[in-house]
Protein backbone atom coordinates (compact mmCIF):
# COMPACT_ATOMS: atom_id res chain seq x y z
CA UNK A 1 0.00 0.00 0.00
CA UNK A 2 1.32 3.47 -0.78
CA UNK A 3 2.43 6.05 1.72
CA UNK A 4 0.52 9.35 1.78
CA UNK A 5 2.72 12.35 2.44
CA UNK A 6 2.88 16.10 1.78
CA UNK A 7 4.02 16.89 -1.75
CA UNK A 8 7.40 18.44 -2.42
CA UNK A 9 8.85 20.49 -5.26
CA UNK A 10 10.53 17.29 -6.49
CA UNK A 11 7.11 15.70 -7.06
CA UNK A 12 6.05 18.28 -9.67
CA UNK A 13 7.20 16.28 -12.74
CA UNK A 14 5.24 13.19 -11.61
CA UNK A 15 2.20 15.26 -10.59
CA UNK A 16 2.25 17.01 -13.97
CA UNK A 17 2.53 13.73 -15.89
CA UNK A 18 -0.39 12.17 -13.98
CA UNK A 19 -2.57 15.23 -14.52
CA UNK A 20 -1.61 15.56 -18.19
CA UNK A 21 -2.84 12.01 -18.76
CA UNK A 22 -6.21 12.89 -17.21
CA UNK A 23 -6.49 16.09 -19.27
CA UNK A 24 -5.73 14.26 -22.52
CA UNK A 25 -7.67 11.04 -21.88
CA UNK A 26 -10.26 11.60 -19.16
CA UNK A 27 -13.35 13.56 -18.31
CA UNK A 28 -12.66 13.97 -14.59
CA UNK A 29 -11.19 17.37 -15.47
CA UNK A 30 -12.63 19.71 -18.05
CA UNK A 31 -9.25 21.20 -18.90
CA UNK A 32 -8.45 20.73 -22.56
CA UNK A 33 -4.78 21.74 -22.74
CA UNK A 34 -2.38 20.04 -20.32
CA UNK A 35 -0.64 22.45 -17.95
CA UNK A 36 3.14 22.62 -17.80
CA UNK A 37 5.31 21.78 -14.83
CA UNK A 38 5.58 25.53 -14.14
CA UNK A 39 1.76 25.78 -14.16
CA UNK A 40 1.40 22.88 -11.72
CA UNK A 41 4.13 24.27 -9.46
CA UNK A 42 2.30 27.61 -9.34
CA UNK A 43 -1.01 25.90 -8.54
CA UNK A 44 0.62 23.93 -5.74
CA UNK A 45 2.27 27.06 -4.35
CA UNK A 46 -1.10 28.85 -4.33
CA UNK A 47 -2.80 26.00 -2.44
CA UNK A 48 -0.02 25.73 0.13
CA UNK A 49 0.00 29.53 0.63
CA UNK A 50 -3.60 29.22 1.83
CA UNK A 51 -2.55 26.67 4.43
CA UNK A 52 -4.33 23.87 2.59
CA UNK A 53 -2.96 20.37 1.93
CA UNK A 54 -1.42 19.03 -1.29
CA UNK A 55 -0.59 15.35 -0.87
CA UNK A 56 0.97 12.57 -2.91
CA UNK A 57 0.68 8.80 -2.72
CA UNK A 58 4.07 7.16 -3.11
CA UNK A 59 5.23 3.57 -3.28
CA UNK A 60 8.80 2.44 -3.83
CA UNK A 61 9.83 6.00 -4.73
CA UNK A 62 7.13 6.37 -7.40
CA UNK A 63 4.31 8.91 -7.14
CA UNK A 64 1.06 7.05 -7.83
CA UNK A 65 -1.34 9.93 -7.35
CA UNK A 66 -1.96 13.29 -5.78
CA UNK A 67 -4.74 15.16 -4.02
CA UNK A 68 -5.27 18.67 -2.80
CA UNK A 69 -7.92 20.92 -1.33
CA UNK A 70 -8.50 24.49 -2.46
CA UNK A 71 -11.09 27.07 -1.59
CA UNK A 72 -14.36 26.32 -3.34
CA UNK A 73 -14.39 29.89 -4.63
CA UNK A 74 -11.80 32.64 -4.26
CA UNK A 75 -13.81 35.03 -2.09
CA UNK A 76 -12.84 34.95 1.60
CA UNK A 77 -16.31 33.92 2.77
CA UNK A 78 -15.66 30.50 1.17
CA UNK A 79 -12.47 29.88 3.18
CA UNK A 80 -14.16 27.21 5.30
CA UNK A 81 -15.40 25.28 2.25
CA UNK A 82 -12.85 23.54 0.07
CA UNK A 83 -13.04 21.53 -3.13
CA UNK A 84 -11.04 18.33 -3.31
CA UNK A 85 -9.10 17.22 -6.36
CA UNK A 86 -7.72 13.69 -6.69
CA UNK A 87 -5.83 12.18 -9.59
CA UNK A 88 -4.31 8.72 -9.75
CA UNK A 89 -1.77 7.41 -12.24
CA UNK A 90 -3.41 5.20 -14.84
CA UNK A 91 -1.14 2.33 -13.79
CA UNK A 92 -2.39 2.59 -10.18
CA UNK A 93 -6.14 2.66 -10.84
CA UNK A 94 -8.21 0.19 -8.83
CA UNK A 95 -5.55 -0.21 -6.12
CA UNK A 96 -7.23 1.97 -3.47
CA UNK A 97 -4.85 4.91 -4.00
CA UNK A 98 -7.65 7.43 -4.54
CA UNK A 99 -9.51 6.29 -1.44
CA UNK A 100 -6.38 6.55 0.72
CA UNK A 101 -5.57 10.00 -0.67
CA UNK A 102 -9.11 11.30 -0.11
CA UNK A 103 -9.28 9.94 3.44
CA UNK A 104 -6.04 11.69 4.43
CA UNK A 105 -6.99 14.83 2.53
CA UNK A 106 -10.19 15.11 4.59
CA UNK A 107 -8.20 14.75 7.83
CA UNK A 108 -5.70 17.40 6.81
CA UNK A 109 -8.35 19.76 5.41
CA UNK A 110 -10.22 19.59 8.71
CA UNK A 111 -6.98 20.32 10.58
CA UNK A 112 -6.57 23.38 8.32
CA UNK A 113 -9.99 24.68 9.37
CA UNK A 114 -12.15 23.41 6.52
CA UNK A 115 -15.72 22.64 7.64
CA UNK A 116 -17.19 21.48 4.32
CA UNK A 117 -15.33 19.42 1.73
CA UNK A 118 -16.88 19.55 -1.72
CA UNK A 119 -16.47 17.26 -4.69
CA UNK A 120 -17.08 18.75 -8.12
CA UNK A 121 -16.75 15.60 -10.20
CA UNK A 122 -16.37 15.85 -13.92
CA UNK A 123 -18.72 13.55 -15.85
CA UNK A 124 -21.66 11.76 -14.29
CA UNK A 125 -20.25 8.55 -15.81
CA UNK A 126 -17.16 8.88 -13.58
CA UNK A 127 -18.16 5.91 -11.42
CA UNK A 128 -14.74 5.56 -9.79
CA UNK A 129 -14.64 9.07 -8.38
CA UNK A 130 -18.30 9.08 -7.40
CA UNK A 131 -17.86 5.70 -5.70
CA UNK A 132 -14.78 6.64 -3.69
CA UNK A 133 -16.46 9.82 -2.48
CA UNK A 134 -19.60 7.93 -1.42
CA UNK A 135 -17.49 5.28 0.32
CA UNK A 136 -15.85 8.02 2.39
CA UNK A 137 -19.10 9.61 3.52
CA UNK A 138 -19.79 12.22 0.85
CA UNK A 139 -23.46 12.73 0.02
CA UNK A 140 -25.04 13.79 -3.23
CA UNK A 141 -25.91 17.44 -3.71
CA UNK A 142 -26.95 17.33 -7.34
CA UNK A 143 -25.96 17.12 -10.98
CA UNK A 144 -25.36 20.05 -13.28
CA UNK A 145 -26.27 18.66 -16.67
CA UNK A 146 -24.30 19.31 -19.84
CA UNK A 147 -22.10 22.11 -18.49
CA UNK A 148 -18.86 20.98 -20.15
CA UNK A 149 -17.97 20.04 -23.71
CA UNK A 150 -15.10 17.57 -24.01
CA UNK A 151 -14.22 14.83 -26.46
CA UNK A 152 -17.15 15.75 -28.71
CA UNK A 153 -19.86 15.34 -26.06
CA UNK A 154 -21.63 17.30 -23.35
CA UNK A 155 -20.47 16.39 -19.86
CA UNK A 156 -22.21 16.74 -16.51
CA UNK A 157 -20.76 17.75 -13.16
CA UNK A 158 -21.71 15.75 -10.08
CA UNK A 159 -21.71 17.74 -6.83
CA UNK A 160 -21.10 15.97 -3.51
CA UNK A 161 -20.31 17.20 0.00
CA UNK A 162 -18.93 16.05 3.32
CA UNK A 163 -19.14 17.92 6.60
CA UNK A 164 -15.86 18.05 8.51
CA UNK A 165 -15.58 18.48 12.27
CA UNK A 166 -18.25 20.70 13.76
CA UNK A 167 -19.51 21.68 10.31
CA UNK A 168 -22.00 24.52 10.54
CA UNK A 169 -22.97 23.88 14.18
CA UNK A 170 -20.48 26.42 15.55
CA UNK A 171 -18.76 29.58 14.42
CA UNK A 172 -15.46 28.82 12.68
CA UNK A 173 -13.75 31.84 14.20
Amino acid sequence: MPTIRPSTDQDIPAITAIYQHHVLHGTGTFEIDPPTEADMAARRKDVLARGLPWLVAEKDGQVLGFAYANWFKPRPAYRFSAEDSIYVADSARGMGVGRKLLAELAVQAQAAGVRKLLAVIGDSANAGSIGVHRALGFTDVGVMRSVGWKFGAWRDIVLMEKTLGAGDTTSPE
